[in-house]
């Protein structure tokens, strides 16, 4: 008897993921990086915001940032490195604000 290919669509699903969500996967269409804004630019900017930032990176041609908003919740957010809008904030695979 054969058994029904079911783990290799599965693996397949998994792997493929959604953009969307806040697991390294979102990206930017951000282009050449000599009209990206500095990092610290942006920490400058939510930090005006009320933020409170514990690390920034490069991340799929975006800014992701780790750290707490306004209203003391521990996110990750994404933000465009030319424009530095904000465009995804998720807690623990949980989105709170996608642009």
């Amino acid at each position: 008897m054969r058994k029904p290919a079911v783990m290799p669509a599965a693996l397949a699903l998994i792997l493929t993921g959604t953009p969307a969500l806040a697991t390294g996967l979102y990206t930017c269409d951000s282009g050449d990086k000599s009209g990206w804004k500095s990092t610290e630019a942006l920490v400058e900017k939510v930090k005006s915001e009320g933020w409170n930032v514990r690390r920034v990176k490069e991340d799929g041609g975006c800014y992701e940032l780790y750290g707490t908003t306004p209203e003391g919740q521990r996110v990750e957010a994404y933000f465009h490195p030319v424009t530095l809008e904000k465009h995804l904030v998720a807690q623990r695979g949980k989105i709170l604000f996608q642009k």
